[in-house]
């Protein structure tokens, strides 16, 4: 399982330099040392969302970049702005390699999301912990047996409350969704008296979001 603190970087085990190299190294008083890295499950994809009316939807939506070890995943998330600092109107969305963060793909076109909503002063107190607790159960596969049914995350910082939401493929699967849901709700804290909601995508496209109806509830 991976935690919200970066793995120690191993050294004990880094695979030897040619002698060549290293002396020449040494002479100058440089260290080389090759790190061995973590490599993950899956291959993931990290896309922002800036909401720029005079565009269209999907031009406002750009990948940032894409990778696959546990090292990789640590350098992006410090390189980039906390979930906290963005300007209400930007997503952040983190999917698996070759999934588009949209309804219209063929692997969330049947799914649907977990959705946890914040209310606005949660902004400063929970929401960069949240995210990024969002982000390890997703690239350390936290859901066992149900990682398969995971598509990614979306953020939506808001003015009037930012939403996260995980995103799984197949709506009808309810072991699979509820699993996913009891797990995701643990690894945030909520407490028993919190309750988080499942949405269908088809639902969500065809109504309001006030409107969306729970499929599921833990």
């Amino acid at each position: 399982r991976l935690t919200s603190h970066p793995p120690p970087t191993p050294n004990n085990h880094s695979p030897s330099l040619p002698t060549q190299l290293k002396k020449k190294g040494q002479a100058k008083g440089l260290v080389f040392e090759m790190v061995e890295k973590h490599p993950l499950q899956n291959r993931w994809a990290l896309w922002f969302f800036k909401n720029d009316k005079s565009k269209t939807w999907q031009a406002n939506l750009h990948l940032i970049t894409k990778f696959d070890t546990v090292e990789d995943f640590w350098g992006l998330y410090h390189h980039i702005q906390p979930a906290s600092k963005l300007t209400p109107g930007c997503d952040y969305s983190l999917f698996k390699d070759g999934i588009e963060p949209m309804w219209e793909d063929d692997q969330n076109k049947r799914g649907g999301r977990w959705l946890v909503t914040l209310a606005k002063q949660q902004r400063h107190t929970d929401l960069d912990h949240f995210w990024l607790e969002t982000l390890l159960c997703l690239i350390g596969e936290s859901f066992e047996r149900f990682g398969g049914d995971i598509c990614g995350a979306v953020l939506n910082v808001r003015a009037k409350g930012d939403k996260i939401a995980v995103w799984t493929c197949e709506a009808d699967n309810r072991d699979g969704v509820t699993h996913i849901g009891r797990v995701y709700k643990e690894r945030l804290g909520l407490t028993q008296k919190v309750t988080i909601g499942y949405q269908a995508h088809t639902d969500t496209a065809s109504k309001s979001h006030n409107l969306t109806k729970n499929k599921f509830v833990v």
